[in-house]
């Protein structure tokens, strides 16, 4: 029996860690900016491979520490930012649509399975409820800081430039996937 018992202590450190260091490659990717036409930020890219090779359960614990971390202060979000003033803020919608992107990949892989079709699928559709969710947001808190904006516009600057380069990164992620996991277990 306590031979059990070392082994799920080692399984809870060992998902403790790999929570932890998801939620580091988080703020390491939100650091890294790349320039182009609207520059943009590899953190998407550490939200689907933390989805993608730490499951759904993990990957979304990962997104949660690093959302805490955030809201705490620490410079983990994109441009060195942090606090409850970046979260409130009209990017904040974005941010938070991650955890809606991580529930939604976990729920779908618990119920259909982490076959690549479904962890591609679930990710594709939880990218788009994170571009929804921040998108609306946005509208609401530039609307009340800025004046009114057509959502056109707001798609224009927060969504449309990011769709290629998220989708790349979401490829990259799902291979990349593919390739540790089977170092992990």
């Amino acid at each position: 029996m306590a031979d059990t018992d070392i082994s799920v202590s080692r399984i809870r450190t060992a998902d403790m860690a790999y929570i932890a260091l998801f939620a580091v490659l988080m703020a390491v990717c939100a650091w890294i900016s790349i320039p182009f036409t609207v520059p943009f930020t590899l953190q998407t890219f550490a939200v689907f491979a933390a989805l993608a090779i730490l499951g759904g359960r993990r990957g979304t614990l990962s997104v949660v520490v690093y959302l805490l971390l955030g809201a705490v202060g620490l410079p983990v979000f994109a441009g060195f930012k942090g606090g409850l003033a970046a979260l409130l803020g009209t990017t904040g919608g974005y941010i938070l649509g991650f955890l809606l992107t991580a529930l939604l990949y976990w729920g779908i892989t618990h119920i259909l399975g982490e076959k690549p079709v479904v962890m591609i699928l679930s990710l594709i559709l939880g990218l788009a409820v994170c571009y929804a969710f921040g998108t609306a947001w946005f509208l609401v808190v530039y609307t009340r800081t800025s004046g009114a904006l057509s959502l056109f516009t707001a798609l224009g600057w927060c969504v449309f430039p990011f769709i290629l380069p998220d989708l790349c990164k979401l490829g990259l992620a799902v291979l990349l996937s593919f390739r540790v996991k089977k170092h992990l277990k």
